[in-house]
């Protein structure tokens, strides 16, 4: 249980952190004339985020059935996830956020993760929602958020791509970026 308590608490600190870093990025884009795109969906992929930590905590914590025995794997397999995470943030800069705020005319970010895959950090998130479950046997939080996940983003990255493609030269940078997946190809 302290593993459990622990890790959660990284996690929820974690994701503090990036609100707080996606709030200051907010505010320095929209002062210099961002617009926002899709907000009719972020309330929702916000609970869909706070329902997994909710079910996390009560199926991994509460009725804790303990660390799976793979946990060395699990837990480097999340390491590697947080790599991922931090260097899609530090490459995307005061361009990164929670939510789809786009400057026109701004140059588009094509190093880094966005050198390999458009959306690097939707596959992090992906693994993440995967792995943590899995991490402490908390299977019904892995299916049901697994699928709430892709659900929420084959609306989000569909209008995120029309955002970036209709604002700057997204299009033409990324012509043959891999999309979020690495097996796939593209996005259309």
């Amino acid at each position: 249980m302290l593993y459990f308590v622990l890790f959660f608490s990284v996690l929820m600190i974690q994701r503090l952190v990036e609100l707080y870093i996606a709030r200051s990025n907010e505010k320095w884009m929209k002062e210099r004339g961002a617009k926002e795109y899709g907000q009719s969906h972020y309330k929702l992929m916000v609970i869909i985020h706070i329902a997994f930590f909710i079910s996390l905590l009560i199926e991994g914590g509460i009725f804790h059935s303990g660390v799976n025995h793979y946990w060395p794997l699990l837990l480097g397999g999340f390491i590697l996830t947080q790599l991922g995470r931090i260097w899609s943030i530090a490459s995307l800069g005061k361009y990164w956020n929670t939510k789809i705020i786009v400057l026109p005319e701004a140059q588009v970010v094509a190093k880094g993760p966005y050198k390999y895959l458009k959306h690097p950090n939707y596959l992090i998130v992906t693994l993440e929602f995967l792995i943590v479950p899995i991490l402490f046997q908390a299977y019904w939080t892995l299916i049901i958020f697994a699928l709430l996940n892709q659900f929420i983003l084959s609306i989000r990255i569909p209008l995120e791509e029309h955002a970036l493609k209709e604002e700057t030269e997204y299009g033409k940078v990324h012509l043959n970026t891999k999309g979020w997946i690495p097996l796939f190809k593209k996005e259309k």
